[in-house]
């Protein structure tokens, strides 16, 4: 099988907050800010860049997303030779696009001068809720007024495009709770929302006790009437949980979507990385910081886990049907190596359903879920199990 090699990204993953939020289920670490180890860890980044950089065949990174855990626990200095040190060991894109996330109750406002020094252009900021109530029973250690303060500075200090983080579904949240968060957002200038539903997961404090959650139908109308409020607002969804205003999408998240290869580095970070021959494998780094941390390891790699043949198409559409617009139809082959035709009955019998939609733009056959697809998304996946 040949393949042609998708797009390369790469994660850092930073893996310490102050405090561990009590719905989070993401592999972050409770450590004091004055106790963190930043010269080890960015030895040991620098470490897993050049172990890693044949991995990249070649191909500049066109994004980058910092993510955590809590990056914005670390300095601007930090980050400032963090990315100076990597174009030697990989080649940037010219219109790279680099994002940080970043906790209002975990960063300074003059620190975000720094990072956009350093080259970061793109912030994500994890707000939640713009109601102090409701940010306390999240377990965040930032208020609303900490939250709206941390946005004027970012953009004080030159970010023209960021994201905020919202919530929905939050216990005793109400129908006008929720729109006033997307409102206050709005108001504030984001290029992008993330608005998504709190689920509760294995492993953290809110499965072992359970918040009351609004009901059913509330729910319903809290995301009906919030992607009106969205939409009206000149924002575009084009994934599942995911807006933007014209031009500003995520490219770091299209490239997940679209099924792209990313490398990844930092204490329990993922990759994706497809080779030459169009084998691809998806393998994670050690988890524990303090066990990623240890020099006396050759390889901070954990495992390397090869995606069968028979399972990749599967994996290419359970990735490019989140997307609201799904995927060109060449891009099936491109991406997996497989002929569009081997599924071609299944995409039909879907279309016959109205979970699938077929449409021509720039000459290009976009296949894509419909409104039913996406809200059905499961099932939609599920014919093509087979």
């Amino acid at each position: 099988m040949t393949t042609s090699l998708p797009p390369l990204s790469l994660y850092i993953h930073t893996p310490w907050c102050i405090r561990k939020c009590p719905y989070c289920d993401f592999n972050s670490h409770q450590m004091k800010p004055e106790e963190l180890p930043e010269k080890e860890y960015l030895e040991r980044l620098l470490y897993d860049l050049e172990q890693d950089q044949a991995w990249a065949y070649e191909r500049p990174i066109q994004s980058i997303f910092i993510g955590g855990g809590t990056p914005s626990l670390l300095s601007s200095d930090f980050y400032k030779t963090l990315l100076s040190e990597l174009r030697n060991f990989h080649a940037l894109a010219n219109d790279i696009e680099i994002t940080m996330e970043a906790n209002p109750g975990a960063v300074e406002a003059s620190r975000f001068i720094g990072y956009h020094e350093a080259g970061i252009n793109r912030l994500s900021v994890g707000v939640q809720s713009f109601q102090n109530d409701k940010l306390t029973q999240l377990g965040r250690i930032h208020s609303s007024e900490n939250a709206q303060s941390a946005i004027n500075a970012l953009k004080a200090a030159g970010f023209e495009n960021f994201n905020i983080d919202l919530m929905h579904g939050l216990p005793g949240q109400s129908l006008d709770d929720a729109l006033f968060d997307l409102q206050t957002a709005i108001e504030l200038g984001c290029t992008h929302l993330s608005w998504y539903q709190l689920t509760i997961e294995p492993n953290t404090e809110f499965y072992s006790r359970p918040p009351q959650l609004p009901e059913e139908e509330t729910l319903c109308d809290i995301i009906e009437a919030g992607q009106a409020l969205i939409a009206k607002s000149g924002f575009q969804q084009y994934e599942v949980s995911a807006y933007s205003k014209p031009g500003y999408p995520s490219r770091h998240n299209l490239n997940y979507w679209q099924f792209g290869d990313y490398l990844a580095i930092g204490a329990g970070a993922h990759g994706k990385i497809t080779q030459p021959d169009g084998q691809i494998f998806r393998y994670r780094k050690v988890r524990q910081p303090n066990h990623y941390l240890d020099t006396s390891r050759l390889s901070t790699t954990a495992a390397i886990e090869p995606i069968e043949q028979e399972d990749i198409p599967l994996e290419f559409l359970m990735n490019t049907l989140r997307l609201t617009q799904g995927f060109p139809a060449e891009l099936f082959q491109a991406a997996t190596g497989v002929p569009i035709e081997s599924i071609q009955p299944k995409i039909d019998q879907a279309v016959q359903e109205g979970l699938l939609e077929i449409n021509t733009h720039s000459q290009q056959s976009i296949i894509g879920p419909t409104i039913k697809g996406r809200i059905y998304l499961n099932e939609l996946l599920e014919r093509f199990l087979d």
